[in-house]
């Protein structure tokens, strides 16, 4: 999200095309993290590369139309909360009924947390974060 988030700020500013190293230099990191996200963001059609001269990277769509949901679906592969992945003992009561418990709540998160993804673009994140 910060990602986008300052790519929008540089096309607000007159760069549609910016650098992995620029990126890098906001969210204070490598710039091979920031390529490995580009290129998540870009299979998710949220970024484009131009290759060349003047090589780079520039939003796909306008701010307005990229969601936070959209984001989190290209860089998140696991989901937010995970059951313990061994078998609990299915002898014990507690061993046999939570996880199905479990997994209810967790969706029932998710579902809360993907639905206010998805009521915030990157051009909100922007307006508030510069305000």
């Amino acid at each position: 999200m910060h990602v986008l988030t300052w790519m929008s700020l540089a096309h607000r500013h007159g760069r549609d095309v910016v650098t992995s190293d620029q990126v890098a230099a906001s969210v204070n990191t490598n710039a091979v993290v920031i390529r490995r996200t580009l290129g998540r963001l870009r299979d998710a059609g949220l970024v484009d590369v131009q290759r060349g001269q003047g090589a780079g990277w520039r939003l796909a769509r306008a701010p307005k139309d990229i969601t936070l949901l959209e984001v989190y679906q290209a860089v998140e592969e696991d989901a937010l909360f995970a059951l313990h992945h061994g078998t609990p003992n299915q002898e014990c009561p507690v061993g046999r009924g939570i996880q199905p418990v479990l997994r209810h709540v967790y969706d029932g998160v998710e579902d809360s947390v993907r639905g206010e993804l998805a009521k915030t673009s990157i051009a909100d994140v922007l307006a508030e974060t510069v305000a």
